[in-house]
């Protein structure tokens, strides 16, 4: 099972040394994926238990042989991972979001999330439940398509293709959608890379509601750690790390509301920092060898003082 759900961690070893001055206790690896980030804090970290969640069900049989070795350090659970709280009562030692879409995910066919392999439109991570990107696509009115795009990054191109996928609909498979994104946008831009990326980026956004997870969540995490915890996040989108900015932001200020020159009046209690200001990424080796990494930014932040 682990070989078919082989996942190359992204910044494992900066990762690894994030969570090294953490006290003792709980780290819930949200995203557990096939378990790699998880194994190598296990491995590292004498003094950690996790608990794993993901949404996707081969994920967690994958995880769960990749970390058997550790025994009664590890409890996995299907959940999305807006629902962490759910499973643990006590201060946390830290918490790991490892956002987006696996390679495995990627490499299945069926699963509907790649451009470039052809299978149904589907884009969930859970299979068990939710509608599809296909029903998004053949659905939605073109305005709301249009949107969507945009959000995206698709920007003046969002109406071109909205319409065209409006225009072809059903679509029923993801060559054909990929295809008649391409056939909707100028020739210059199909020779910067695929221009379905986007798309289906957006789309997979959409179907698993990633932005409205990672607003529910992060938050409680970032509430939840004790003393000297941290909480560290892997992003692959600009609107993720606008979002996981703007949560740490809020989180290293106390929310406080005075203008920046001026003392604060308002009360605010700081109980964060940042751990590192802005974002590390990996390195040309890493990307180099796992070209899904580029995209990659790490942010993360502590908590100082006790609530």
């Amino acid at each position: 099972m682990v070989q078919s759900f082989e996942h190359v961690p992204v910044l494992r070893d900066e990762v690894v040394a994030l969570f090294e001055p953490v006290p003792a206790g709980v780290l819930v690896d949200a995203t557990v994926g096939g378990g790699r980030h998880s194994e190598a804090l296990l491995a590292a970290h004498d003094g950690l238990r996790i608990i794993g969640l993901d949404r996707d069900a081969l994920a967690l049989a994958a995880a769960a042989e990749r970390l058997a070795p550790f025994g009664d350090r590890v409890t996995l659970v299907r959940a999305a991972f807006s629902a962490f709280s759910e499973f643990t009562s006590e201060p946390l030692s830290g918490v790991l979001f490892d956002l987006g879409v696996s390679s495995p995910q990627l490499d299945q066919a069926d699963r509907g999330f790649s451009y470039r392999a052809d299978g149904p439109i589907d884009m969930r991570m859970d299979l068990s439940m939710g509608q599809t990107a296909a029903q998004l696509v053949n659905e939605l009115p073109e305005s709301a398509l249009t949107q969507l795009f945009r959000e995206n990054g698709e920007g003046r191109l969002s109406g071109r293709i909205a319409r065209a996928i409006v225009k072809a609909r059903p679509l029923t498979s993801t060559l054909q959608l990929a295809d008649v994104v391409a056939s909707a946008v100028p020739a210059a831009v199909r020779r910067r890379g695929h221009p379905a990326k986007r798309v289906f980026q957006a789309l997979r956004i959409a179907v698993n509601d990633e932005l409205g997870q990672l607003a529910a969540a992060l938050p409680v995490a970032v509430g939840r750690l004790a003393v000297g915890g941290r909480c560290a996040v892997i992003s692959y989108h600009s609107g993720e790390d606008r979002l996981t900015k703007q949560i740490f932001a809020h989180a290293t200020t106390g929310g406080c509301t005075c203008p920046p020159a001026m003392p604060c009046v308002c009360g605010a209690v700081v109980q964060h920092q940042l751990v590192f200001r802005g974002t590390r990424r990996p390195g040309d080796e890493e990307v180099g060898s796992n070209r899904r990494a580029g995209s990659a930014r790490l942010r993360a932040i502590a908590r100082t003082l006790a609530p």
